[in-house]
């Protein structure tokens, strides 16, 4: 099955304050949006295996373009999405969002045990989604909960896909929930490589 992309988008936001918190080296939170054409609107309930298949090229797409968005900056959260146009159903997302999807990202960032939130609707164009965040490793350290709230412009249309990749580079700035630590998983891979 041929995937053929329409548009790439790249959302960016470095925090440096927020509430009583304020670090010298902002927390990064990048989504890496692809418009696409959905090869499977005006379908219901049709066999999803080819655009499961397709959906491994599109995660090293995207495994670059995070790449390249976030730089030698370490990934320390991660979320998926997708917004469906009208054409479609929501399942149509779910298919290319899946772990062959996600595989080839969790490669080109050199992490990501942890399983990967998601959020799929079917939606019209501008409409908001919001992308759940957690940490890339280990899904119980609470200091990574996060998210991005995310919209495109004139998408998706009525045959479109529109996926969503969401990544951070630390905790929230002021959580103080207490609970496992990211240098608490970092130390306990370390010692099992060891």
């Amino acid at each position: 099955m041929e995937i053929r992309i329409r548009r790439v988008l790249t959302q960016i936001e470095d925090t440096y304050e927020e509430g009583v918190t304020r670090v010298e080296t902002p927390q990064r939170k990048a989504a890496i949006i692809f418009v696409i054409e959905n090869p499977m609107a005006g379908t219901k309930g049709a066999d999803l295996t080819a655009m499961i298949e397709a959906s491994r090229d599109m995660g090293r797409i995207f495994g670059e373009k995070i790449r390249e968005v976030m730089g030698d900056r370490e990934v320390q959260g991660y979320g998926k999405g997708g917004l469906v146009g009208l054409n479609g159903e929501a399942e149509h997302a779910n298919a290319m969002l899946t772990t062959v999807f996600a595989n080839p990202i969790r490669e080109a960032l050199g992490c990501g045990e942890a399983w990967i939130s998601s959020f799929q609707k079917l939606a019209v164009p501008g409409e908001k989604i919001d992308i759940p965040m957690n940490h890339v490793d280990d899904v119980y350290v609470r200091s990574h909960y996060d998210g991005m709230t995310v919209s495109v412009p004139r998408s998706p249309q009525a045959d479109e896909l529109v996926l969503i990749f969401c990544v951070s580079t630390g905790k929230r700035l002021n959580a103080r929930v207490g609970g496992l630590t990211h240098e608490d998983v970092t130390a306990r891979r370390q010692a099992a490589r060891a």
